[in-house]
C-alpha cells in the first residue's frame, strides 16, 4: 500500500479543495508513491511524535494540524517546526495533514464527531459555503440517458443535502450535419440529421467537473459531446463552518455543562451565564468565535467551541450558553475519524493512536 492510497481514501470525505485559503492541508513531507509500513495518528506533528513514529515503525503520520502553515525559507533546525521536518525527512517519514477541509464537511468531519459525542440529531451546517458548486448540462441520445446519469452519479454528481442521484431531464430534438471527417457511423456526410435527445442537468462540486466529464466522454456515443458548465452561487448545505443539532432531551445549563464535561472528557469549561434550558446545540471544533453572530441566527441554546477571547464573551449578550472547552479538547477525537476510515478499508493494517499528549496548555487544579 502506498501513501496515495491512504490520502485518496481520506480525501473522499475531506477533499483538499474544501480547505480555507490560509490552510496547508495535504501531503507536507514525503512522496505519494512511498510504501507505507504503518500509520501514526496525532493532532499535532511534533518532534516527539516523529520519535514515536520511528519507535513504532510507522512511516506515515496523519495529523489534523499542519506542521507547516507558511512557507519555510530555511531548514536550519532553529525552531520546532524546522526540527520536526528535518527529523521526518532524515527517517523517511511522510507527514499528511487533514485540517480545515475536515472542519468544513457535514459528514464524518470534526464537528460531526463532536455532535456524535454529544448525541445531537438533525445536523445542519451553520455557515454553508457558496460558489463551490457547478451545474453540468449534458446533451445525449435518449437511449443513453440512464448510463450517462449513472456515470455522473458514480463520480460525485447529484448529491443535494440528504438526497443522492438528483437530476433533471428535458426531452427535445437535436440536429447536426457531419463533415467528411466525422465518424461514418454517425449520420451521413453532408446531410443534416435530426434525433430525439435528452438534456441532463446535475449539480456537483466544481472540483469534480473535469473528472466527471472525462468519465462521461468514455461512454457518450457522440464524437463531439455537447455540454455546458455553469458555476452557481448556491450554498452547499453539506460543506461549511460549524454544525447545529438537537439534544434528545432538553437540559438546564448546569446539567448540560456536566454532560458536556463528561462526554468530551474535559478538565475545565469557560462559559457565559445562561438560565434557559439547552436543547439546540451548535458546535465548531477549534477557534470558532467567528461564528458567534451566526449562532444567534440559528437560535442555538448553547455553542461549544474554543479559543474565545475575553471581549468575545460579551458578544453573546446572554442569548445562548457559550462554552469554550479548549482547542485540543475540541479536536482530539478527530483521530477516531482517521482510524475508522482506514480500518474499514484496510482492517489488518497497522494504524496507531499516538501516546503523546501534544496539548501545549496544562491546567492547575
Amino acid at each position: 500500500m502506498q501513501v496515495k492510497d491512504i490520502t485518496t481514501l481520506i480525501e473522499k470525505i475531506a477533499p483538499l479543495k474544501y480547505q480555507e485559503d490560509y490552510d496547508n492541508a495535504g501531503l507536507i513531507v514525503g512522496q505519494h508513491d512511498m510504501e507505507v509500513t504503518g500509520i501514526l495518528l496525532c493532532l499535532d506533528t511534533l518532534e516527539k511524535i516523529v520519535d514515536e513514529a520511528i519507535e513504532m515503525d510507522c512511516n506515515l503520520i496523519i495529523a489534523h494540524h499542519p506542521i507547516v502553515f507558511k512557507g519555510l525559507k530555511k531548514l536550519n533546525g532553529n525552531n520546532y517546526v524546522e526540527r520536526t521536518i528535518i527529523k521526518a525527512i532524515r527517517h523517511n517519514i511522510a507527514i499528511y495533514a487533514v485540517h480545515t477541509n475536515l472542519d468544513n464537511v457535514l459528514s464524518k468531519g470534526v464537528n460531526a464527531k463532536i455532535a456524535e459525542k454529544l448525541g445531537l440529531e438533525n445536523l445542519k451546517i451553520i455557515q454553508p459555503k457558496s460558489d463551490i458548486l457547478s451545474k453540468l448540462i449534458i446533451y445525449a441520445p435518449l437511449v443513453k440517458s440512464e448510463s450517462i446519469k449513472n456515470m455522473l452519479f458514480e463520480n460525485g454528481a447529484g448529491h443535494i443535502g440528504e438526497y443522492s442521484e438528483c437530476s433533471f431531464e428535458t426531452i427535445g430534438t437535436g440536429s447536426f450535419k457531419p463533415s467528411e471527417n466525422a465518424k461514418p457511423s454517425i449520420g451521413s456526410h453532408g446531410v443534416r440529421e435530426v434525433s430525439e435527445e435528452v438534456k441532463i442537468e446535475v449539480l456537483l462540486p466544481e472540483y469534480l467537473v473535469n473528472h466527471a466529464m472525462t468519465q462521461v466522454k468514455k461512454i457518450h456515443p457522440y464524437e463531439e459531446v455537447a455540454y455546458d458548465i455553469v458555476r452557481i452561487g448556491n450554498a452547499n448545505q453539506t460543506v461549511g463552518a460549524g454544525i447545529v443539532g438537537d439534544l434528545i432531551e432538553a437540559m438546564d445549563p448546569k446539567k448540560f455543562l456536566t454532560y458536556l464535561k463528561e462526554k468530551m472528557n474535559l478538565q475545565v469549561i469557560r462559559f457565559t451565564p445562561y438560565s434557559k434550558n439547552i436543547k439546540r446545540v451548535a458546535v465548531c471544533g477549534g477557534s470558532g468565535s467567528f461564528l458567534i453572530k451566526q449562532i444567534k441566527a440559528v437560535q442555538a441554546d448553547a455553542y461549544v467551541t474554543a479559543d474565545v477571547k475575553y471581549h468575545e464573551f460579551f458578544d453573546v449578550e446572554n442569548q445562548f450558553l457559550l462554552c469554550d472547552i479548549g482547542h485540543y479538547e475540541s479536536e482530539i477525537y478527530t483521530l477516531e475519524i482517521f482510524y475508522n476510515e482506514i480500518k474499514e478499508k484496510y482492517p489488518t493494517f497497522a494504524v496507531i493512536f499516538c501516546k503523546e499528549n501534544t496539548n501545549p496548555i496544562q491546567y492547575f487544579k
